[in-house]
């Protein structure tokens, strides 16, 4: 994993997988037991009443927050998930925005928007469009969005400063950007962060907190603030017991709020 490109090749096999339930990567769901999905939701952050209005199937347990609880989506906005994944926060962010307002996901992983487009008919979510592409090069016309979210997935990129830059082009000026994600509170060890696991599970590509405020401000964005931060247990049979504990003393999961 030493290219750009290699990283990405990585990532996209791995959450290919993810989508067919053979493999696992970012969130403490990933490789929990079926059915405890909704638990491990309500944990991060999410409600169960809003989980029941939405597809199970959307939910992969891949996320580290529930981005949607600070970003006061309103009616009639168009929102963005960079990331997007089976959908799980489209669906939510599209009962926010109701019938006069749009969501739009973006994903790189031709096999997670096929599951989220399957989850869109089943949900018969009109309001809720899935387009293949690089969060590094979004697919989205310049000052078309209101509101920006993604979740546990930036931390993946190997260029987050172009991600920021993305985001800050497609946002209306005005428009809020709401990230729940993975940073560090301290470097990691050459060997876990060699780690091709670590990397997948949104660990060794995560950034140092302080640097990933500075990029999104370097990106343009202004009143950039973390609006939460908590623990996040990666469990110890992501790594092995001995990177996990170091783990789990470097990375802390945060919810960071900004403004075009």
């Amino acid at each position: 994993m030493e290219t750009k490109e290699s990283i990405r090749a990585t990532v996209r096999d791995r959450y290919g997988k993810m989508a067919k339930g053979s493999d696992c990567g970012c969130g403490p769901g990933c490789c929990s037991p079926a059915g405890s999905m909704e638990d491990i939701a309500v944990q991060i952050g999410y409600k169960k009443e809003d989980l029941a209005q939405i597809p199970e199937a959307s939910n992969l347990g891949l996320g580290c927050g529930a981005p949607l609880e600070y970003a006061q989506a309103k009616p009639g906005e168009v929102v963005l998930d960079l990331g997007s994944g089976a959908g799980f926060d489209c669906f939510l962010a599209a009962r926010s925005v109701g019938d006069t307002g749009r969501v739009i996901g973006v994903d790189m992983t031709p096999e997670m928007l096929e599951k989220a487009r399957e989850n869109a008919k089943t949900a018969g979510a009109k309001n809720v469009e899935f387009r293949l592409g690089e969060i590094e090069h979004l697919p989205v016309a310049d000052n078309s969005v209101d509101l920006i979210i993604s979740n546990c997935v930036i931390n993946l990129s190997p260029e987050k400063e172009q991600v920021f830059a993305e985001a800050f082009r497609v946002l209306k000026p005005g428009g809020r950007m709401l990230v729940s994600d993975l940073v560090l509170r301290r470097e990691l060890s050459p060997r876990l962060k060699s780690s091709v696991e670590a990397y997948v599970g949104c660990i060794s590509g995560a950034s140092r907190k302080e640097e990933y405020l500075a990029m999104m401000s370097k990106a343009g964005f202004r009143d950039v603030k973390i609006v939460d931060e908590r623990v996040y247990d990666v469990g110890i049979d992501l790594l092995g017991e001995e990177l996990s504990r170091e783990a789990l003393e470097a990375v802390t999961s945060v919810k960071v709020r900004a403004v075009k």
